[in-house]
């Protein structure tokens, strides 16, 4: 089944009961030296040219894939691939007259028609690639582009929030739906760590407190429910997104990931997913879709959501090695995600 994660119907309302515990840390070690998953991964999704490949949804390539895997060449010391994904993202998805990226490229055609509309997902984490590359890793030439790529997310994917001028809402592209009284935001587009940094590398205060009142935005969303894939910010609060509707599914997934991997594993939007993903009645399955109108609409066993499930869960140890090992690009991206967050976050709550 193809995943269409900019798709969305409506979303499942349910409450959470935090409840307190003491705060552990996550291994600090990466499974089989780190180079293992990550080189199976390499093997099944990126090409010789430095093109990550989305082989559920027509083998196509996309900005997020591109950023993903700059990060995870980074965060695995990997030099060689890090260069190859870069150079074909230049040659290929930079064809906007800003430094952002179009956000899809089809084999048989390229990047045609509204694929050269941004999605700042992919814009942030590569981004962020390129500033650890040239911060942590010491690659020479890696960071040259950083401050003009943090720029134009801070000039044209930032929003004011209709009801705090001063309170900046990250959009999900330069093209996303928004006036001065409602932004149609995607809240697993936040990555609170990644715009803190890329602020404070870049001299934008703006990220910084698009990250802050970001997190915020999690809270009151998670204070309602499930967090949704898609919602409209307006004047009086928290609307359905016409084009959308209301779902949690596959992109709020990453919500729990980003939070206890910017160091705030104790946010009310990480119990909210952790008690989402437990709705799920099949062993070993995660919830992955859920709906206000009826509740789960799906849930999986791919290893890649329950390695999230299981963060959010602050649970370790409970996916073999061996698992699944030919899952799709999504949850096998995110497991390489959570594999990197779960070294770089100081912990968790159990």
């Amino acid at each position: 089944m193809v995943i269409d994660r900019r798709t969305a119907v409506q979303g499942l309302l349910m409450s959470v009961l935090p409840v307190a515990a003491p705060t552990l840390g996550f291994s600090q070690t990466l499974p089989d030296g780190g180079h293992a998953g990550w080189a199976a991964w390499k093997d099944r999704f990126l090409t010789p040219e430095g093109r990550v490949v989305d082989q559920q949804n027509d083998d196509i390539s996309h900005s997020e894939g591109q950023g993903y895997g700059a990060l995870l060449a980074q965060a695995n010391g990997d030099r060689a691939a890090f260069d190859r994904i870069e150079n074909w993202t230049r040659a290929n998805l930079l064809v906007r007259q800003d430094r952002l990226m179009a956000w899809r490229w089809r084999p048989s055609s390229g990047v045609v028609d509204a694929d050269w509309y941004t999605a700042t997902d992919g814009d942030l984490f590569r981004a962020w690639a390129l500033l650890r590359a040239a911060r942590d890793s010491g690659w020479t030439g890696a960071g040259s582009n950083v401050r003009d790529i943090a720029r134009d997310i801070a000039a044209l994917c930032l929003r004011p929030d209709p009801r705090a001028a001063n309170a900046p809402l990250l959009t999900p592209g330069a093209e996303a739906l928004s006036t001065p009284e409602r932004v149609l935001i995607n809240p697993s587009y936040l990555m609170p760590r990644a715009l803190r940094e890329l602020g404070a590398a870049a001299d934008l205060p703006d990220l910084i407190a698009a990250a802050d009142h970001g997190e915020q935005v999690l809270s009151e969303l998670a204070a309602l429910g499930s967090v949704p894939d898609w919602i409209d910010v307006t004047l009086d609060g928290y609307e359905v997104a016409p084009v959308y509707g209301h779902r949690s599914g596959y992109d709020a997934l990453r919500i729990p990931l980003f939070l206890i991997w910017s160091d705030n594993p104790d946010h009310p939007a990480v119990a909210r997913a952790a008690d989402t993903f437990a709705l799920a009645d099949a062993a070993d399955h995660v919830a992955v879709v859920t709906s206000w109108q009826s509740g789960l609409e799906a849930q999986s066993n791919q290893t890649g959501f329950r390695a999230i499930a299981d963060m959010a869960h602050c649970r370790t140890d409970t996916i073999a090695p061996d698992q699944d090992i030919l899952q799709d690009y999504y949850p096998a991206t995110l497991e390489q995600l959570v594999t990197v967050a779960k070294r770089e976050s100081t912990g968790c709550r159990q």
